[in-house]
């Protein structure tokens, strides 16, 4: 099939675009043309700015797509962008994010209350309060959602890490680990709360089965790894790939959020509906993680 991808050209993207041309699909790209990635060398590419996407949809249109992949809607305005291929595409996915939900708003204390009950399942409660107007993922699900002739396949995405983590998740823990450093300090609430995580390429793949397998659309589906691990595990899974010896030691810090409000995510929907697992070894992705790290240090010093 012919599918278009907007943005695809930063972490998780250039995996997709990879992963559908090596399946054999037409992919094209739509961005600014400032990151070329390796891994979009198959695809065809179009270059220009979201904020002049109306200028570029004669000749996006002519491609012909079949299906449309958003992978930078942030704000709910961004939504509107696959609504333009109504009458173009048969459907569209957009990436979303596992942040959605109302226990986010519990556990950064904006929509304070008890603990939301887990896991969290695509029928949880969502988020009303919008934090920041340039980040409104809610309303961005709300917005694609609002033409009933292109269906849309939403995908909640968890805390992603591996290669092009623009976030850098774990360089810190990384770095103290190269040092040698005889122990690493983590809030000892921090240390028992668990988070919804997910290997890039696994997740890229996620994406993949929900652009090419028909069961997919218009569905809503969370997409993590099946255990969310506390910050205490994941720090010691990290160690035990690198070969790190020292000790995890359990320090007292005051945290704006609530730690009563763990992550947890059920991501058994994409697992029964379109066969789902992960692809790569858990040791392995956090190993090509690590390296990754060592040779990209934020700020690249």
């Amino acid at each position: 099939m012919r599918v278009l991808v907007l943005g695809g050209t930063e972490f998780t993207g250039p995996f997709v675009v990879r992963d559908l041309a090596d399946a054999g699909h037409e992919v094209a790209v739509f961005h600014r043309g400032e990151h070329e990635h390796p891994l979009t060398r198959d695809a065809r590419h179009f270059h220009g700015d979201f904020a002049g996407l109306a200028d570029h949809l004669p000749e996006l249109r002519a491609f012909e797509p079949e299906v449309v992949v958003d992978m930078c809607a942030f704000r709910r305005e961004d939504g509107r962008r696959v609504l333009a291929f109504s009458g173009t595409a048969a459907r569209a996915v957009v990436a979303s994010s596992a942040d959605v939900y109302l226990a986010y708003g519990r556990l950064h204390r904006t929509e304070p209350g008890e603990p939301v009950p887990l896991p969290l399942h695509e029928e949880s409660p969502l988020r009303a309060v919008v934090v920041k107007e340039e980040y409104d993922k809610v309303g961005v699900e709300l917005e694609v959602r609002s033409d009933p002739l292109l269906p849309v396949t939403v995908l909640r995405l968890p805390a992603i890490h591996g290669p092009g983590d623009y976030l850098h998740r774990l360089h810190e823990y990384v770095r103290a680990m190269d040092e040698g450093r005889e122990a690493i300090e983590i809030d000892r609430r921090l240390a028992t709360w668990r988070w919804v995580r997910g290997y890039v390429e696994d997740v890229a793949y996620a994406i993949c089965l929900a652009v090419t397998d028909g069961r997919a659309v218009g569905r809503t589906y969370n997409v993590c790894e099946p255990v969310a691990f506390s910050e205490e595990e994941w720090v010691r899974g990290i160690a035990a790939v690198h070969g790190w010896n020292g000790e995890i030691s359990l320090v007292e810090n005051e945290q704006p959020w609530d730690s009563r409000q763990d992550y947890v995510v059920d991501s058994t929907r994409i697992r029964a509906e379109l066969g789902y697992a992960e692809r790569v070894d858990p040791d392995a992705a956090l190993r090509r993680t690590i390296q990754w790290e060592r040779t990209h240090p934020p700020g690249g010093v």
